[in-house]
């Protein structure tokens, strides 16, 4: 069953595919539809838009992974976007990011920043709109 929604003048449709039938192929699109055509934005192009955007802020040390982002890496399910999780319930899009802040920089400032970045980039880039952009901050980074 797919859910409809209008979005930006184009109806949005959460879609769950499966590659091979695997549950580890599952993916989740939001595609929109106009008289155009139909456009799919895999989970996958968030997260890595969202990773790009992390890497451009000043005070970001490093992305770190979630504990079960790393067992399923243990497992061989790799996701070409680390420390950034995709959620997607109907037209409501959230983005949770893990980061290392660079050690004399203010955390609070940095997060912020992260969160305008992400939702920033991924808005511009896709003409969607971002719920939430949650910032789990997983240590400081020394320079060495």
């Amino acid at each position: 069953m797919n859910i409809v929604f209008i979005f930006k003048n184009c109806y949005v449709t959460i879609v769950r595919k499966k590659g091979d039938g695997t549950v580890s192929d599952t993916k989740e699109y939001v595609t929109m539809s106009d008289e155009g055509g139909t456009i799919n934005i895999s989970e996958e192009v968030l997260g890595i838009i969202s990773v790009e955007a992390i890497g451009q802020v000043e005070g970001v040390g490093g992305i770190t992974n979630t504990l079960g982002r790393d067992i399923a890496e243990l497992f061989g399910k790799k996701n070409a976007f680390k420390g950034v999780k995709i959620s997607m319930d109907g037209a409501k899009i959230t983005i949770d990011t893990y980061i290392l802040v660079k050690y004399g920089y203010p955390v609070n400032d940095v997060a912020v920043k992260v969160q305008r970045s992400v939702a920033d980039a991924v808005e511009s880039m896709t003409a969607l709109t971002i719920n939430e952009v949650n910032v789990h901050v997983s240590g400081i980074v020394f320079e060495k």
